[in-house]
Formats: C-alpha cells, sequence, structure tokens
C-alpha cells in the first residue's frame, strides 16, 4: 500500500473519531443543560447547545483531552432569552454555568 494512501486513511479514521467524539460530548452537554434548567425551575430553550471553543488541556492524571465549550440559551420568565454555558473535559462536565438570577429583596426599610 503506498504511504501516500496509507496516511490518507489514518487522517480519514482520525476525523472520524473527531467527529464521533464530538457527537457525543454534545448529547453530554445538552443532557447537563437540560437538568441544570430542570432543577433550577428554568425553561431550556430550543433543546440544543450550540459549539463555542474547543483546546487541549490535561485531565486530573494529566492525560490530554479535548475542551470544549457550548452555549445554550434558557428562560426564567418565558419571555426572555438568557444564555448559558457547558464546558467539557472529554465527555466529563467540568463547569455549567446557567446565569444570574436576581434574588427578590425581602427587606423593608422602614
Amino acid at each position: 500500500m503506498p504511504v501516500l494512501e496509507f496516511a490518507s486513511l489514518v487522517l480519514l479514521g482520525a476525523l472520524g473519531w473527531f467527529w464521533l467524539d464530538g457527537l457525543r460530548a454534545r448529547d453530554a452537554a445538552v443532557a447537563a443543560a437540560r437538568r441544570a434548567c430542570e432543577s433550577e425551575g428554568l425553561q431550556f430553550l430550543d433543546d440544543t447547545v450550540s459549539f463555542a471553543g474547543i483546546k487541549l488541556e490535561r485531565d486530573d492524571e494529566g492525560a490530554l483531552r479535548l475542551r470544549r465549550v457550548y452555549n445554550f440559551e434558557y428562560s426564567d420568565t418565558g419571555d426572555n432569552r438568557r444564555r448559558g454555558s457547558v464546558v467539557m473535559l472529554g465527555r466529563r462536565v467540568i463547569l455549567l454555568n446557567v446565569g444570574l438570577r436576581a434574588v427578590p429583596d425581602q427587606r423593608t426599610l422602614h
């Protein structure tokens, strides 16, 4: 087998792995965002996440993993759209942000 054909097959295999790994990470991010919104009483809008970035990072054991960031939108009132984010290291959620929500002030000044 010529070297160019072998290199092409290796490249095609690597791209296939990258694509499938990205789909699995995206599915995990959607599930994490959905659970977070449900636990906070928020509406998870559009039932999806959007890709925001990727880079290499080491996990706790020192292995190189892909760190992917996904954004999503949620609503706390049903009339607005707010942004949240999920940071994945491999297929593990390392950070989930649903933003800051205003807490009603129960104090009185008199």
